[in-house]
């Protein structure tokens, strides 16, 4: 995976060895939804008759995909609905499997956002990737690419009656609780995000960078953020 081996030089103040550093994952060390990208996937050819699950939903899709909570519960829904029918073991399978394969793309992991991860981690930090994306499959695409160093606080999924379910969805609100549960004391020094769903993570850091945002997202964080937002641009 040699694009998200290579690193980036770029101004970066000096730090203090030993702080906690926050990464989100989609959007910020790779460049896509993934766990969106996984349920395209099981969607498409085949599988198109899942869909025929989510049929009385699909008319409420537009509505629900512009809000957070929205995209919260279209997520639990459609992992219900793409391992519906599947044992837990084959749908761990699929979650590496695909994870394996979408990191072996060209181009999928920001080289920025990897050269910057590193630099905390050679510098002494503490580094922490915090995702609402399924454990498992960030741990395959990490691990195909050789990225260590950090620690990983993640979605997990459940079999259930019906499919999968999220037993810990660590989106929104939720990542600051478990961030907390999972005894990663404060003061957390630094958080990388990509999103307003981001922000209570984001507020909670004494220092905030929010990742290519669009001008709406990155006026909004403004506000609500004030002077320790950053912007930054990364490739």
């Amino acid at each position: 995976m040699e694009q998200a081996m290579e690193t980036v030089a770029f101004d970066e103040p000096a730090t203090e060895a030993g702080r906690v550093v926050l990464f989100d994952f989609d959007g910020v060390i790779v460049r896509h939804q993934t766990l969106e990208l996984f349920y395209r996937q099981r969607l498409s050819g085949m599988g198109r008759w899942r869909l025929l699950l989510a049929l009385p939903l699909l008319p409420l899709v537009p509505f629900l995909i512009g809000s957070v909570a929205g995209n919260r519960f279209l997520g639990r829904v459609f992992l219900r609905v793409v391992t519906f029918g599947r044992s837990e073991a084959a749908c761990r399978r699929s979650m590496a499997a695909f994870g394996r394969a979408y990191a072996r793309r060209p181009g999928v992991f920001c080289r920025d956002a990897v050269a910057a991860l590193r630099r905390h981690i050679a510098a002494g930090d503490r580094v922490v990737i915090v995702t609402g994306n399924e454990q498992k499959m960030v741990e395959a695409m990490l691990d195909e690419v050789n990225l260590g160093g950090y620690e990983l606080v993640a979605s997990q999924a459940r079999m259930g009656l019906v499919g999968m379910r999220f037993v810990s969805h660590n989106v929104h609100h939720a990542k600051v609780r478990t961030l907390d549960r999972a005894g990663i004391a404060r003061p957390w020094a630094l958080a990388y995000g990509d999103s307003l769903s981001d922000m209570p993570m984001l507020k909670a850091a004494d220092a905030a960078r929010l990742v290519n945002p669009t001008a709406k997202t990155a006026k909004k964080a403004g506000r609500l953020l004030g002077d320790k937002l950053e912007i930054v641009h990364w490739y």
